[in-house]
């Protein structure tokens, strides 16, 4: 699946528009501890959190994540977005809840790791 795709499925509105949404995703996750997910990222990740601060960014830039999702119609501020664009990084806002955000990814066959 394509971050394009993971971007029609639930809804949400890509708010790094410089970035291109054809990265591959490999497996998804859903954790706010960052440390835990520094521990656990993996390339090509799709990453639900709800943590909207720049180290969001350095922890999925470090670990060539696919994107970050953030659920609930949350959004992050514009130097944020910046960081991200400038890493070629996509964020994604989607009105659905985490839960609901996983459940779409596991019933495509996305699995937690790869």
């Amino acid at each position: 699946m394509k971050v394009s795709e993971l971007t029609a499925l639930i809804g949400a509105k890509n708010l790094t528009t410089e970035i291109a949404e054809d990265k591959e995703i490999l497996c998804g996750y859903a954790c706010d501890l960052l440390s835990w997910v520094m521990a656990h990222g993996e390339e090509g990740m799709a990453w639900v959190t709800v943590q909207t601060h720049m180290n969001v960014i350095a922890v999925a830039s470090l670990a060539e994540m696919a994107c970050v999702v953030l659920p609930e119609g949350i959004t992050m501020d514009e130097e944020i977005l910046a960081k991200a664009n400038s890493e070629g990084l996509s964020v994604l806002s989607s009105p659905m809840t985490a839960y609901e955000i996983c459940g779409k990814l596991f019933a495509c066959g996305i699995p937690a790791h790869v």
